[in-house]
């Protein structure tokens, strides 16, 4: 298991390039078995660091400001290859909520906010920034995340199934999920991540090269050393000992 911490004290965890390129060297060196990111002193993320822009600043400086260091750290989290949980330490605000979406799973503390401010910074979110909302949440709930720009409290939250938990103690509780998750069959974690993965990407319409992969990761699976361990695990009433192959 390994953990991320976002640290940026001093602008409530905004994610500048330091932080951003931080995830995209960092996470394809780790084999953990799962990943919390999580943020530092009752913080988590006040969304990206705009503090680079000025008003002079050119259509094609504040695209590139913006979108690629953050697009390549999604990309890193979204392909990491296991299970990911964000632990939500403190408010969670534009692009520090859409990080918490690119993680699998996300544990709230009970007296965070979070929200989408595009609007009340004359922006146009990215098509496949909504995406992930749409996904998660549906296109009622994403229209009113952005349309209004208000902030929602962690329980309204947890009911429009942005957040997995609630807890007083999220950074605890996403230990233990954390824990738990990286007890499980390390093979079956990576396919079934990938299997979702596919499927949301495709929108559940798969071309057929990519079916023809994912019937060959379940068949994989059948022949595996995880899968005889895990049955021969249950018929001895024990805990499996996984090998990853």
């Amino acid at each position: 298991m390994a953990r991320l911490t976002i640290s940026n004290p001093a602008k409530r965890g905004a994610l500048d390039h330091a932080i951003l390129d931080a995830f995209v060297a960092t996470l394809p060196t780790l084999d953990a078995r799962c990943v919390i990111v999580t943020g530092q002193d009752g913080q988590f993320s006040a969304g990206y660091d705009l503090g680079g822009l000025s008003k002079e600043s050119t259509p094609d400086e504040a695209e590139a400001l913006v979108a690629h260091p953050f697009t390549a750290a999604l990309d890193a989290l979204e392909g990491y290859p296991y299970p990911t949980v964000a632990a939500l330490t403190g408010h969670t605000i534009g692009g520090g909520l859409e990080l918490a979406l690119a993680c699998d799973l996300r544990v709230a503390a009970g007296d965070i906010a979070l929200g989408m401010p595009p609007a009340r910074l004359g922006l146009i979110y990215s098509h496949t920034g909504l995406r992930k909302f749409l996904q998660t949440i549906g296109p009622s709930r994403t229209r009113e995340l952005f349309l209004t720009a208000r902030r929602i409290d962690a329980r309204t939250a947890l009911r429009w199934g942005l957040v997995n938990d609630v807890a007083e103690d999220a950074p605890e509780v996403a230990l233990q999920l954390a824990i738990d998750i990286a007890a499980l069959a390390p093979m079956a974690q990576r396919g079934n991540k990938r299997v979702i993965a596919a499927l949301l990407e495709a929108d559940y319409d798969l071309d057929p090269e990519t079916e023809r992969e994912l019937i060959e990761l379940r068949r994989a699976c059948f022949a595996s050393e995880d899968f005889r361990e895990a049955v021969q695990a249950f018929a001895d009433k024990r805990a499996p000992e996984w090998r990853g192959r």
